[in-house]
């Protein structure tokens, strides 16, 4: 069956993580003393401590109430771990967190991912995202996009699933139904959908389990008769069952 949308995943598979920056200590030292009117903030660790165990306790809570994969809300998280940031506005609030998640790690596109997603983009591929992430990782991707020319308007915002903006994630089957609702809605059958992720638990077998169709991403090209490889392995694959053909025979229609 033709595919005829791709939900990504977004870290590893999208995203590149790479290490955190060697200086990460002095840059969160002098993002807290010029965001908190010179409060010395905690280190780096004693955040994540707390974090950390606040994070358990609402998991915990979220287990006893009976829900699956649940997620935690970040700014919240850190709002109570660090009560300083109280002072700040949502939107400087939101700044801090955004830079403090680049001392975590460094963030880039994946190898080969642009080449293949503007393939895809001017095939009128339909595009979405699920993934289990914050409201940095938002920004985190517009970065990328934006390092090689794409537009964030690349993925409907109908077909996007972000954990943060639910609750839940994946791979939770609510994640999974929700994606397929949106994408009858528009006419897309669930064996015209492909999952593209790097894990086999969080995206490969629940979207199988659906009907979707799957490719997991990894480091090196496709083996053959493999649904898993690198995203120029993808691309060919894709190409080698028309994808890009029929969505420009469609569009000449159109």
């Amino acid at each position: 069956m033709k595919v005829r949308a791709v939900i990504c995943d977004l870290y590893h598979t999208l995203l590149e993580v790479g290490p955190p920056p060697a200086d990460a200590h002095q840059r969160w030292n002098k993002l807290g003393h010029a965001t908190l009117a010179g409060l010395a903030p905690p280190s780096l660790e004693e955040f994540a401590s707390r974090c950390d165990k606040i994070i358990a306790r609402e998991h915990a809570a979220a287990d006893a109430a009976g829900a699956e994969y649940p997620e935690v809300y970040w700014p919240a998280v850190a709002r109570e771990a660090m009560p300083e940031l109280a002072c700040l506005s949502d939107q400087s609030c939101d700044e801090f967190l955004y830079q403090h998640a680049q001392l975590q790690r460094t963030i880039r596109l994946m190898a080969g991912a642009a080449k293949e997603l503007r393939e895809l983009r001017q095939a009128r591929m339909q595009l979405g995202l699920a993934s289990n992430a914050q409201p940095y990782s938002v920004r985190e991707l517009e970065a990328a996009l934006q390092s090689a020319d794409l537009p964030s308007s690349l993925f409907q915002p109908e077909l996007c699933f972000l954990s943060f903006q639910h609750g839940f994630g994946k791979p939770a089957s609510r994640v999974f139904r929700l994606l397929t609702a949106r994408l009858r809605a528009l006419g897309i059958a669930p064996g015209e959908t492909l999952m593209l992720g790097d894990r086999e638990d969080n995206d490969v077998a629940p979207a199988l389990a659906h009907g979707w169709q799957a490719w997991k991403l990894t480091p090196s090209p496709a083996q053959p008769g493999q649904r898993a490889g690198d995203w120029a392995s993808l691309g060919a694959w894709l190409r080698s069952n028309g994808v890009t053909v029929a969505m420009a025979v469609r569009r000449k229609e159109n």
